[in-house]
């Protein structure tokens, strides 16, 4: 029987930012399943100092990424959204090209069949002009390219305030918040100065 609330998948690959992934995992609401790629778990020690047993404290489920036979991988299974934060260049291009040989990539292919919410929160930069051509097609096919941009307008003083901005962006865009990001003085109109 499924838990309360939406029912979201968070992919964590070895691109850097896992500080982003550990405050969203904070931050979302309702049932929090995990796929750790192998460089992802690498990431999480090198990163954090924390172990993969550290994060299924804090979830519903952990997933690792070699076992095909996980429910995600099957688009009978409901979930509402995946979120892959951060993700490599290398899986956004597998995932355009339609390669799924991992339960991280087969779960974003169930995601895209069944039209499901799919954001990619890319963490590359510069970013190669095949890689730009696959987040387009990506894009064009109803997945949203989120890259690991934090939103400075919001005039953060702390790493915690720049990963709480992009978080809260996150949320907003699979609709788990309604939060306004702008304060209500911002959305006055520009007066110049005389």
């Amino acid at each position: 029987m499924p838990g309360p609330g939406p029912r979201t998948i968070v992919g964590i690959t070895g691109a850097t930012g896992i500080a982003f992934s550990l405050d969203f995992l904070e931050r979302l609401h309702g049932e929090k399943f995990v796929i750790f790629t192998q460089w992802g778990r690498h990431l999480l020690a090198h990163e954090s100092g924390l172990s993969v047993a550290d994060v299924e404290k804090k979830v519903t489920r952990v997933f690792p990424d070699t076992d095909l036979s996980a429910p995600t991988s099957s688009g009978s299974t409901r979930f509402d959204a995946l979120v892959i934060l951060p993700c490599s260049a290398g899986t956004l291009n597998k995932i355009a090209a339609g390669i799924a040989d991992t339960l991280l990539t087969r779960t974003a292919m169930v995601a895209l069949k069944e039209r499901r919410k799919l954001v990619l929160c890319l963490r590359e930069t510069p970013v190669s002009t095949q890689t730009l051509r696959n987040a387009a097609r990506l894009s064009a096919d109803g997945a949203v390219i989120m890259p690991l941009m934090p939103p400075y307008y919001m005039h953060p003083l702390s790493t915690e305030a720049v990963l709480e901005g992009f978080s809260l962006r996150l949320l907003q865009v699979l609709g788990q918040s309604r939060e306004d990001l702008w304060k209500a003085e911002q959305l006055e109109p520009f007066e110049p100065e005389p």
